[in-house]
């Protein structure tokens, strides 16, 4: 059986062939799975997406699931038992984020936001289509990203550059930057 075209930057590792073709680029609108990626494109800063995917699930266990309201009251005990698990980036000013940012988004709840509707609210409620022929016109930030890292940081949040939002809009499926020839290139302007 013939193996179907990918883009490229997935290559051949079997965790990157498996988010690539299940999860990159659909569309997430659920509150707390677009927190949990927020949090995961925070801690990838100046890392590879690769490195942050084969500690996701020591991630889940170690961040309470992503839960925003657990993650909030996180003691300065349990932020240094944090910097000693080695099942995730141990990176004080990453952990810190994680919990300035889940202050962040119950502040936007309390306030009637709607966390994914915010979101998404930057790419016009649909995800953008770039229709790319290849990787190399895939931008590594947008207008959208630039007003999306601009608002989430006046709401408190942190490690949240246009760079990083870019790659959480990719992520979630705001944008469809899967190459034309990728199997997915279709199913993903679909939102399937």
């Amino acid at each position: 059986m013939t193996e179907p075209t990918r883009c490229p930057w997935c290559g051949t590792d079997p965790l990157y062939v498996e988010y690539h073709d299940n999860e990159w680029g659909v569309p997430v609108y659920d509150d707390q799975t677009l927190f949990e990626f927020l949090i995961l494109e925070g801690a990838q800063a100046g890392l590879s997406w690769i490195t942050v995917l084969r500690k996701r699930e020591n991630y889940r266990k170690a961040f309470d699931n992503f839960d925003p309201e657990k993650i909030a009251r996180y003691t300065d005990a349990k932020k240094a038992k944090l910097l000693l698990d080695e099942g995730i980036i141990r990176n004080r000013l990453k952990i810190e984020s994680a919990v300035k940012n889940a202050k962040a988004y119950i502040a936007m709840k309390k306030n009637g936001e709607d966390f994914s509707e915010f979101l998404w609210s930057f790419v016009g409620g649909k995800p953008i289509d770039h229709k790319h022929k290849t990787t190399g016109t895939v931008a590594a930030s947008s207008l959208e990203s630039d007003a999306m890292s601009k608002a989430l940081k006046q709401k408190g949040f942190n490690f949240v550059g246009t760079t990083i939002c870019y790659a959480f809009m990719q992520a979630t499926g705001m944008v469809n930057d899967h190459i034309q020839s990728c199997h997915k290139y279709n199913s993903s302007r679909r939102g399937k």
